[in-house]
């Protein structure tokens, strides 16, 4: 399987991606959220989305920054694993629900997001939500247009 389209062959839509990056990149070196707890949320809402290219990028980068394959092969069964904090168990929820919106009639439970908050700060929780949304949204574009997985350098991208 090849990838669709290339977004960054399109003027427009390479500017648009830019934007992204940026809010990303914000995000990546100026929030307190720990980098470990970004890049595990990261990695969970690609693999439920699918996304290739996304899962590829997030279990490299938290190998790189040392984690051991131990960690990065469980969090697709973070529940039943014994290797994860309760402040990243509460992230992984939060992810997972605001990644699977459609598949619950009240979105995110009070339950998770008190859960969350109990390990975040408001800046911290405010940091995880918008990595959510935004990771769900690169998500999306490397699924509809078949980005590949597998030649994904850690630090290629600037962080």
């Amino acid at each position: 399987m090849s990838a669709r389209l290339n977004l960054l062959d399109t003027p427009t839509v390479a500017k648009a991606m830019k934007h992204f990056g940026s809010a990303s990149m914000v995000l990546i070196k100026e929030s307190t959220l720990p980098a470990v707890t970004r890049d595990l949320v990261l990695l969970r809402a690609s693999q439920i989305n699918g996304c290739a290219h996304c899962t590829d990028v997030h279990g490299k980068d938290l190998l790189a920054a040392g984690q051991d394959t131990t960690r990065v092969n469980l969090v697709a069964a973070w529940r039943e694993a014994t290797v994860f904090t309760d402040a990243e168990r509460a992230a992984l929820e939060l992810s997972e629900q605001g990644t699977r919106l459609a598949d619950s009639s009240g979105g995110v439970t009070d339950e998770a997001w008190t859960n969350a908050a109990n390990h975040y700060d408001e800046a911290q929780l405010a940091a995880l939500v918008t990595l959510i949304a935004i990771i769900n949204a690169n998500n999306r574009l490397g699924v509809i247009t078949r980005m590949q997985g597998g030649s994904y350098q850690p630090g290629q991208y600037g962080y």
